[in-house]
């Protein structure tokens, strides 16, 4: 979520951010409205043996209870200053 946010504020500082841009970046923000996302890692190797690693992401829009499409509209419009030209590719 830091480095989501940090890419938004870095684009948002930088100029005119383009809508596609936006809308791709917003999606992974609503995307992580949407619920906690997680990744675990489990191998082995031979200099090693085995191991294993979890992270667990919650953003702070989910907390919230804040609507994912609501996320991402709010975004892309803090983004471009205008209206998303597409609906967000939520899954």
């Amino acid at each position: 979520m830091r480095i989501a946010l940090a890419s938004l504020l870095l684009l948002a500082a930088c100029g005119t951010v383009t809508p596609e841009r936006a809308a791709q970046q917003c999606e992974e923000r609503a995307q992580a409205a949407m619920g906690p996302s997680g990744k675990v890692t489990v191998g082995a190797n031979s200099q090693t043996g085995g191991f294993a690693s979890a992270s667990i992401t919650i953003s702070s829009d989910y907390l919230a209870g804040r609507d994912p499409y609501e996320v991402y509209r709010t975004c892309v419009i803090d983004l471009t200053g205008q209206e998303p030209y597409r609906p967000p590719a939520l899954y």
